[in-house]
């Protein structure tokens, strides 16, 4: 009588040891060189940090060189393309996914956006340098540098929706339909909460690649590293949005640029602190609004 031998019984092939040592071995791989770059850029930057670094602007007069200016310009950049890109991203996903019925405008809707996440940073700031800076009269300013991002980081918005809402089940349509509901009512209320791990994930893996950009923004935002001077109502708030503006990495690619070796990694340190503060959020905010857990 054969005797039969359950699946965890049965002897380990050398080509499944083999496989299992090689995806290990990948893994770890990954692990030291994560840690490789962080404990390098911690090594030589570190000593660069410090409450000066932090909230002053580079002066020859003060003899002083920080990066304050920078940092708020990210912020500028950073909330001003989410405001265009967000609203935009998230509405021509439910177009695609609710509303359009599949054929070829769709398709060609959907390789349009994946052919736009293609295309070089450095593409898309000459667009901008052309379009928003000369053709608009933009010039060098936070917002051409803005509405540039703006159209690097909506494919990224659109394609993460888009795969949120697919994963929402057909059930909770037709449940929602059934009882009446109206469309864009079941959409607001009942597929886009479920889908807000997703939709979030997309948004903050967006301001990642907001402030690595550098390429970009070379063309459009500038250089500009001054602080918006605050009026008795706040005016200057609004007028630093058409000033030239340059970003963490833009001070980052200058410092390079003139040798300045230990500010460089100070600010690529400040930027790893950022990027890791980002992946922390991402995470805790896809299992906040994880309605399935």
């Amino acid at each position: 009588m054969p005797t039969t031998k359950s699946i965890y019984e049965k002897r380990r092939r050398p080509l499944d040891s083999l496989a299992h040592t090689l995806i290990y071995f990948c893994a770890s791989i990954s692990i030291l060189l994560l840690a490789g770059i962080v404990g390098f850029v911690t090594y030589r930057g570190i000593s660069s940090i410090s409450w000066s670094f932090l909230t002053t602007v580079p002066s020859a007069i003060k003899e002083t060189f920080g990066i304050a200016g920078n940092i708020v310009n990210t912020l500028y950049i950073i909330a001003i393309t989410l405001a265009i890109a967000v609203p935009f991203g998230v509405g021509a996903a439910i177009y695609l996914n609710e509303y359009a019925k599949p054929g070829r405008i769709v398709s060609l809707i959907e390789f349009t956006t994946e052919t736009l996440a293609g295309i070089p940073s450095i593409v898309f700031g000459l667009f901008g340098y052309v379009f928003f800076g000369i053709t608009l009269k933009l010039g060098y300013s936070v917002l051409t540098g803005a509405l540039t991002l703006s159209l690097m980081v909506l494919p990224l918005i659109t394609r993460n929706t888009q795969e949120a809402l697919k994963t929402v089940p057909a059930t909770y349509r037709s449940g929602a339909l059934g009882i009446g509901a109206t469309k864009w009512y079941m959409i607001r209320t009942i597929l886009l909460p479920s889908a807000m791990p997703g939709i979030i994930t997309g948004i903050i893996l967006s301001i990642g690649r907001i402030v690595g950009e550098s390429a970009a923004l070379l063309f459009t935002a500038g250089s500009g590293y001054l602080l918006p001077k605050l009026g008795q109502y706040g005016e200057g708030l609004i007028e630093k949005v058409v000033q030239p503006g340059g970003t963490l990495t833009i001070q980052l690619f200058l410092s390079m640029e003139k040798a300045q070796y230990d500010a460089a990694f100070g600010i690529a340190l400040v930027l790893l602190v950022i990027v890791f503060g980002i992946n922390m959020l991402t995470k805790y905010l896809s299992n906040k609004f994880n309605v399935n857990k």
